[in-house]
């Protein structure tokens, strides 16, 4: 079992065989490192506000009603804005225990199910995550606290980042139908 610590680390994501899936592959990337790079500095930001909220509490006595649910909404938007990104490097959890056990024919055939289904998994909770975000929106939803964010913030955001996942997903689906190195 590996858990990637030990492996040498990629470059960058597998380039696809077939040119229009490469160059889907590649758009998708670049949209990935912005997102990364901007959910990097929401971490930081998200760090500072807790800090800047404990000592305000603490030291000054004053309550701050705002700082969870910006904390919040950046950790969600810093969350759904990397999962296409950990993605592209096939980086989220997987089980090998099957990988080592069967032939390299079936395992592809099992790897090639697997993004599958979670391309058609992500591609319903992106729907919904949208029209959870259009709900919010039209109705002008907002937290219950006394600041009221509105709702459509880390709505969109999850939906944005679901829908990333999808298209990535989708990327390495096609990937793996299209390879011609695969199948040798």
């Amino acid at each position: 079992m590996s858990h990637g610590f030990e492996l040498e680390q990629p470059k960058g994501p597998a380039i696809p065989d077939s040119p229009a899936v490469a160059g889907l592959s590649a758009l998708l990337d670049k949209l990935n490192k912005v997102l990364l790079n901007l959910s990097m500095v929401a971490l930081v930001v998200t760090a500072l506000v807790l800090t800047y909220s404990v000592i305000t509490r603490y030291f000054f006595k004053v309550p701050t009603d705002w700082q969870d649910e910006a904390s919040v909404f950046m950790l969600v938007g810093a969350t759904f804005f990397c999962s296409a990104y950990v993605q592209s490097y096939r980086g989220h959890i997987g089980i090998e225990a099957l990988a080592s056990l069967l032939p390299p024919s079936v395992n592809a055939v099992r790897l090639f199910v697997v993004d599958l289904a979670s391309f058609l998994f992500c591609t319903f909770f992106s729907w919904k995550s949208w029209t959870l975000f259009y709900e919010a929106f039209r109705d002008g939803q907002t937290t219950t606290s006394t600041f009221a964010p509105p709702l459509w913030i880390p709505y969109g955001m999850m939906a944005f980042g679901m829908t990333l996942l999808a298209v990535q997903l989708c990327v390495q689906v096609l990937a793996r139908a299209t390879n011609q190195r695969a199948k040798r």
